[in-house]
């Protein structure tokens, strides 16, 4: 006789960020509600928290469920919902005017694995609600890598590409750094000569062009901003290191 018509939703926010978990349920007869919050093993209830609307202020990683029962001993529980905390974020964010967008606060970084080693990238974005994931190499869609954690047990040659990582919810979505992904058998350069090579490699090259192409208008997906932005900051930047630039919207 009890039916959930709102159920919580899992957020990813800094540290002391205040917010609102909300239940909304309907019955024959007067509801009440209760809150429970689970940190590790432990599930205890939250003291006089009974109202449809739980106040939180971020301070530690936790799930959350709100019980509903009526004056018959009816009883429904919502979706456990996870508040991720960032005790850990870099300066500036979230930005001033923040509503909830992905926000990546944690990169993946380059990679250089030999054949048959593990290999795992790693990325987390905060959002409201809590964003979900998508892993790429070299543009194309990863269909079975939709966690923070890009995990492959046994890396192949094949898996070798440029990687990243879209952070999306409800709000928009947002790109993490794009990284290098090595994957070879044998010794590799110790990190000195490696830089080495590729400053000479950088110095000898000549007739530098960059083609920049940013893709904003898509038939079956919301425009984007960023593109227009992305290429006239890599263009300015581009140009300072000497390259000729072509640049193209849509």
């Amino acid at each position: 006789a009890i039916a959930i018509t709102e159920q919580p939703v899992s957020v990813s926010v800094p540290a002391g960020y205040s917010f609102t978990l909300r239940c909304r349920a309907e019955g024959r007869t007067l509801l009440q509600y209760q809150w429970f919050c689970q940190h590790q093993s432990e599930c205890c209830q939250i003291p006089g928290a009974t109202n449809q609307d739980l106040p939180i202020t971020a301070e530690q990683t936790q799930l959350y469920t709100c019980r509903v029962n009526d004056l018959y001993r009816n009883v429904v529980f919502s979706d456990w919902v996870k508040v991720e905390v960032h005790q850990c974020v870099a300066r500036g964010l979230p930005p001033r005017l923040w509503r909830g967008e992905p926000v990546i606060v944690l990169n993946p970084t380059e990679q250089r694995v030999e054949v048959g080693k593990p290999l795992q990238l790693q990325c987390a974005a905060m959002g409201v609600p809590a964003p979900s994931y998508q892993w790429y190499r070299n543009g194309n869609l990863l269909e079975q890598h939709k966690r923070k954690k890009l995990w492959i047990t046994h890396a192949k040659v094949s898996d070798s590409g440029t990687y990243l990582c879209c952070a999306s919810n409800s709000h928009g979505e947002h790109w993490s750094n794009a990284v290098d992904v090595h994957v070879g058998e044998g010794e590799t350069l110790p990190p000195a000569e490696c830089l080495q090579l590729c400053h000479l490699m950088f110095v000898l090259a000549t007739g530098k062009i960059a083609l920049l192409v940013g893709n904003n208008c898509y038939q079956h997906h919301p425009n984007l901003m960023a593109p227009v932005k992305d290429v006239f900051e890599l263009s300015r930047l581009l140009e300072q290191l000497g390259f000729q630039v072509v640049s193209l919207l849509d």
